[in-house]
């Protein structure tokens, strides 16, 4: 490999958004060595089930009524 063209591969901590924390390695630049994940499987709606499909319907039914598309 050549010489300072690499990112630093360091160890972090990463802690979840509720509370768990494990460690790894990565070129992420962090001031501490530690990243603080705000979403993650355990609260993102695509993962926890939790996703609005209704505003999505209302959407479609809105474009096809103002172009008049029909199924």
């Amino acid at each position: 490999m050549k010489d300072g063209i690499h990112p630093e591969y360091n160890e972090i901590t990463v802690v979840m958004s509720d509370g768990t924390e494990f460690k790894t390695r990565s070129t992420m630049d962090t001031q501490d060595g530690v990243y603080r994940s705000e979403v993650d499987s355990k609260n993102h709606p695509f993962y926890t089930g939790n996703m609005n499909f209704q505003k999505k319907a209302g959407r479609i039914d809105r474009f096809k009524k103002r172009y008049g598309k029909e199924d």
